[in-house]
């Protein structure tokens, strides 16, 4: 079977996946991603770790890569990124020659997007919003099947409108950001301000250290109906709301996808956030807010969609002389492990198909 690997990259986790045709992940690896303040190097070794494992000595046909940042229009580069070190970075020609595989690039929630509408809850519609909720907010518009991209390809940036007036500091440079109170970060903030004031699970779970939260302890906290953990559910779930709302207002989308870890909590987030889309988008009263729905991928929305777009994009010469290396893959002694050397290997040359983001 031919060989596709999607890489999403986010804030906390490096996740590969190998996926079918069919949008199926039957194999997937997992890093912890070292965090914006370290080298690119050691990033794009977690990477490569994740897709060696994947790999497992086959030949790979392309790797779609889903990063967590502002990739430019061409698909070339990671120009920033809030939670990652790249900056302005020819990542996807960096990749194409360290892995001797052409690669596709582009944003991590235009990834999801792509996968929702092709497999998932955006099946079918002609209008979507898709919204990520991990350690920040990210988002993709979706109109008669296409992400709509922008002038410079950085459209989507809804983790970054300002909700809050000199608010929260956000590590993007500004204050007041939506992801500052409807994120996994903001969750985890919530709950670590009321762990102090009320009792709650979340005290023995963190042995009385609230620096020691994580999500998955609130999630967790909540379904066993921990007060504290439901009300922090219920304040994010609440910006998730009136953030929708001023994005159907602009949009006016049929329905609206959330998606990434923090939607695994399902209706406990959504409930909460209906309500008050229905009071604060325009019109309200004399209209029909969109659907709000649970994304049906899950985590792996980014990994889906990433090798959808590795699977149809085209072929470029940049890509083949990439290619033409055909070299071992560049890592470390520690990375290689039990795999062989020159276990990822460029296919041979296949016709071109439908164009996608970043032709090869």
């Amino acid at each position: 079977m031919v060989l596709y690997v999607g890489v999403d990259v986010g804030g906390t986790k490096v996740l590969a996946g190998e996926v079918t045709r069919a949008g199926t992940v039957v194999r997937t690896a997992r890093r912890s991603t070292p965090g914006r303040r370290v080298s690119v190097e050691l990033v794009e070794d977690a990477l490569t770790e994740a897709v060696l494992e994947v790999a497992a000595g086959r030949r790979i046909a392309g790797v779609g890569l889903a990063a967590a940042g502002f990739v430019d229009a061409a698909g070339e580069r990671v120009m920033f990124a809030p939670h990652l070190p790249w900056t302005g970075d020819a990542v996807r020609e960096r990749l194409s020659r360290r892995w001797a595989a052409p690669v596709a690039l582009d944003n991590d929630a235009n990834c999801a997007a792509v996968a929702e509408t092709a497999y998932g809850a955006a099946r079918g519609a002609t209008s979507a919003l898709v919204i990520t909720l991990g350690t920040g907010i990210g988002g993709a518009y979706v109109l008669a099947g296409e992400v709509v991209r922008g002038a410079q390809g950085m459209a989507g940036e809804f983790g970054h409108m300002r909700v809050v007036p000199d608010g929260r500091s956000c590590e993007c440079g500004m204050t007041g950001c939506w992801e500052q109170y409807c994120s996994g970060n903001a969750l985890v903030r919530f709950a670590r301000e009321r762990m102090v004031e009320a009792p709650t699970v979340l005290t023995d779970m963190t042995d009385g250290r609230p620096e020691r939260l994580t999500g998955p302890m609130v999630t967790s906290a909540a379904e066993s109906g921990d007060l504290v953990a439901r009300q922090a559910f219920a304040a994010i779930g609440e910006w998730l709301g009136a953030g929708v709302a001023g994005l159907a207002s602009a949009l006016d989308p049929e329905v609206v996808v959330v998606g990434g870890g923090v939607s695994a909590a399902g209706d406990r987030l959504l409930d909460p956030a209906r309500p008050v889309l229905e009071r604060a988008v325009v019109g309200a009263g004399h209209r029909t807010p969109p659907r709000l729905v649970a994304a049906r991928l899950g985590p792996e929305a980014g990994i889906v969609g990433a090798a959808l777009l590795a699977r149809t994009a085209r072929w470029s010469g940049s890509a083949r002389a990439a290619l033409a290396t055909r070299g071992v893959v560049q890592t470390r002694a520690a990375v290689a492990g039990d795999y062989r050397a020159g276990a990822i290997r460029a296919p041979r040359r296949r016709r071109p198909g439908r164009a996608a983001r970043g032709s090869w």
